[in-house]
């Protein structure tokens, strides 16, 4: 072979380990993750919310850190994804803190709890008043790094397919019911079941339970239970306002470079207000939808809300006994509420 072959063939097979090269260290500075969504894509409001936070960290990132969100059932099942996070079986997971009450029954209370604050003061609670410093020490005892990324406001407080004239009609009911609100609902003789979004209108529509209550009115126009139950009823006592979170295992969020954690955390901060404004937005049209469709928006009179009001103060002190966890979320935010008090029994409209 003539040495100006040679040369040829060695140059050929330079510049190929040279490209492969580059391509290898290219492609390992990519982050590659998937993603859980308890929530799915076409619900309104929450849905949107892992394909939104993951499209802006794409962007953000130039497509070097890259999150591909699954449905519901996908990976795991609508709620049922703590212990994957905690072991690595996917890298996040996107969903609300309620979720995770099985596993501490302090998490619902990052979530909501009922006659809880409304949205601007449990957000200012959260990230000034040491919220989230308890919540990533919780979920960092399981391998989790916690990141507040979501907030709704207040909900409705149950769909029922008879008018609720009593608490005594509760008595007996089957109920999907959320967080610590369900614990009120079982002091009137409710059986609460805690089903994911998805999981509702079978059991609705089969019989299984009797009656429901998820979010507001879009996002429960979304799953379909004004075909169902004709009676909405308002306030949400139990939920004024609810957050959502994202699950981050700590493994996988200690591999990241300071760029990219940077951008996950601007995401969720952003999302905040976006999903706050959208819930506000889409209620009016959505309850005029609903009536249109022969449901009727009814609201609990004062004596029932004082009924209410009052199983939840047993429920609080229940918890807070049997829980220190609890004890030091509340023991926190009524430190923070005491102080707010000045400013928000002042300096808004009654």
């Amino acid at each position: 072979m003539s040495s100006s072959i040679i040369k040829k063939v060695a140059g050929v097979a330079l510049a190929a380990v040279m490209g492969f090269s580059i391509t290898t260290e290219a492609d390992a500075k990519k982050v590659r993750w998937k993603m859980h969504t308890a929530f799915g894509k076409n619900v309104a409001v929450i849905g949107p919310v892992g394909y939104r936070v993951a499209d802006w960290i794409n962007k953000m990132s130039g497509g070097d850190f890259d999150i591909k969100v699954f449905e519901p059932g996908a990976l795991a099942g609508g709620y049922a994804y703590y212990d994957p996070v905690s072991q690595g079986a996917f890298e996040a997971a996107y969903g609300t803190p309620g979720a995770n009450q099985g596993k501490n029954s302090a998490f619902a209370f990052l979530s909501t709890w009922p006659f809880g604050p409304g949205a601007l003061e449990f957000n200012a609670w959260l990230r000034y008043g040491g919220g989230i410093e308890i919540a990533k020490e919780l979920y960092g005892k399981d391998n989790i790094e916690y990141f507040y990324c979501g907030m709704i406001p207040p909900e409705t407080s149950g769909w029922f397919r008879e008018e609720i004239k009593s608490l005594d009609q509760l008595k007996g009911l089957k109920m999907r019911f959320f967080g610590m609100g369900a614990k009120v609902m079982q002091k009137f003789g409710v059986a609460t079941q805690q089903l994911a979004g998805g999981d509702i209108y079978p059991a609705l529509e089969l019989g299984t339970i009797d009656a429901t209550e998820f979010s507001m009115p879009a996002i429960d126009r979304s799953y379909g239970f004004y075909q169902i139950a004709k009676y909405n009823y308002f306030p949400g006592w139990h939920q004024q306002s609810t957050t959502n979170e994202i699950l981050v295992n700590r493994d996988k969020w200690n591999g990241l470079s300071d760029e990219h954690k940077a951008m996950f955390e601007v995401a969720c901060t952003a999302n905040i207000g976006i999903e706050l404004a959208e819930g506000e937005a889409l209620q009016p049209a959505a309850m005029a939808a609903n009536e249109k469709d022969g449901v009727k928006n009814m609201t609990w009179p004062d004596s029932v809300l004082d009924q209410l009001r009052g199983a939840w103060q047993e429920v609080l002190k229940e918890e807070i006994a049997a829980n220190p966890d609890v004890k030091r979320l509340w023991d926190s935010y009524t430190k923070f509420h005491e102080s707010y008090k000045v400013w928000g029994e002042r300096g808004y409209l009654k």
